[in-house]
This record gives C-alpha cells, structure tokens and sequence, in this order.
C-alpha cells in the first residue's frame, strides 16, 4: 500500500518579470518521507518553497496539500492546514528569549497576544522546554535570541517550527551557519522529528554529504527545472546532476 501524498505539485511555473524561477515542475512528498532538494544557486528551489507556501502566486501549475488545491491560500491559511517552512536567514525575534519565541510559534488559540505570551498554559511551557532541549538549547532558554550564534538561532526557529506542530516542515538549508561539528547531532535531530513526532521533511541543502545521509528521495533544480529525481545514490551519479554542479561553479 502507498503512503498518502502529503504535497503534490504539478507543472508549476514562476516568473518574475522575465525571470525564470521555475518552469514546469512536477513532483510528489508521500507522509512520513524525508526529500531533498538539491541545485545549484539560482535554480529556484526557495522559488518553489515560497510557492508551496502561499509567500507568492504561482503563474501556471498547481500545488495540493492532502488532494486540497492551496494555491491561492494566504501563508497562514496553509501553516494551519499543517505546512510549516524555516528559512536561509533566521526569523527569531531577537528582543524576546527562547522560551518566549517558541510560546509564539504554538498554533494559535488566541488573537490576544497579550494572553498569548503572558498567560501560557502548563502544557505549552512544557512543549516548548521539551523542544528547547530536543535541539540542545535548553541551558540557552531564557537569553535573547539576538544573543545567538546563527546556528544557535537556526536550532531555535527548527525548534519554533516544531512547536506549530506541522505535518510538513519546509526546512531551507538547515545546516548553514552551523558548526561542522555539529552538523551530525543535526542530522540525527532531523531523523528524530521525522521517526519521532511523525513529521514528514522537505528539505534544500547544499551540503552533500547532508542530503546523502538524510533523504529517502532527491530532486534535482537547474535554472528553474526540475532535471532528475531519484534515491540518494542514483542522484550521486547522475550525469545530468554532476553537469549541471559542475556548470555552476
């Protein structure tokens, strides 16, 4: 039996102005998945993100999350259907601590925003300690997030976007920024949220050897197409892939 596919996109283009973002790609997340999404820079892979989305309207194509169309959904509309994303730079809120940002990143029950920071109930503070400490930030808890190292800050938006409990998580090139030494411990996080709280990862990283020890499936970008698909190893070897590294360099 298939799993469900939990993200469909279909002949989706994007044009700015002259510009190609992407042309025509095709291509399905199943639940419980991890895929990545390799390319060159430029080849339009935080295009699609933003489109799956809603941060901007694709011109031709489709996209459905869970068989519902989501294309002319508001960002927010589709982060309560349960499709969260992070992004290459960091968006924390540098004045508040960790506890507090994590506290406004739960899926909302209140349009209060005073209630919402103020008045947490126990099992949110909880949840976000829990998550603090999953991504090893827990002796960080109450520094600001401005007093972060960037890859400080990259573990707490990871951490704030498992605190909005998604079923998909759009992670942009998690580990930039983070320290080499780190990265395994990262890798290891990321498996966990996936075998763990059951969420299902779509994920750009330019890092190889990131994406050959983490994804099930690899899609390939090359300026704004999509130009191979396949497992880890068949990626690897591919000589459309390699040309197109190669030619981006």
């Amino acid at each position: 039996m298939s799993a469900e596919v939990m993200l469909e996109i279909s002949g989706v283009s994007k044009y700015f102005g002259g510009v190609i973002a992407n042309e025509d790609i095709s291509l399905t997340v199943s639940k419980g998945e991890i895929v990545g999404m390799i390319g060159p820079n430029g080849s339009g892979k935080s295009t699609l993100f933003g489109s799956i989305c809603g941060y901007h309207p694709i011109d031709k194509g489709s996209i459905k999350y869970r068989g519902v169309e989501t294309k002319k959904m508001r960002t927010a509309e589709i982060a309560r259907l349960g499709v969260v994303r992070t992004f290459q730079q960091t968006h924390v809120y540098g004045e508040m601590d960790c506890v507090r940002n994590m506290l406004i990143s739960r899926p909302v029950r209140s349009n209060n925003v005073i209630e919402l920071l103020h008045r947490p109930n126990s099992d949110d503070l909880l949840r976000a300690e829990e998550l603090l400490e999953f991504v090893g930030l827990a002796s960080k808890r109450h520094l600001l997030a401005e007093s972060l190292s960037f890859g400080q800050q990259k573990l707490l938006e990871f951490a704030m976007a498992l605190m909005n409990e998604p079923e998909v998580l759009l992670l942009d090139e998690p580990t930039a920024g983070i320290n080499p030494t780190l990265i395994n411990g990262l890798i290891d996080r990321l498996k966990q949220a996936n075998e763990r709280f059951g969420v299902t990862l779509f994920v750009i990283e330019h890092n190889m050897r990131v994406m050959m020890n983490l994804a099930n499936e690899i899609h390939v970008l090359a300026a704004g197409r999509l130009i191979a698909s396949g497992p880890p190893k068949e990626i690897q070897n591919d000589p459309k892939v390699i040309e197109a590294y190669l030619g981006g360099h």
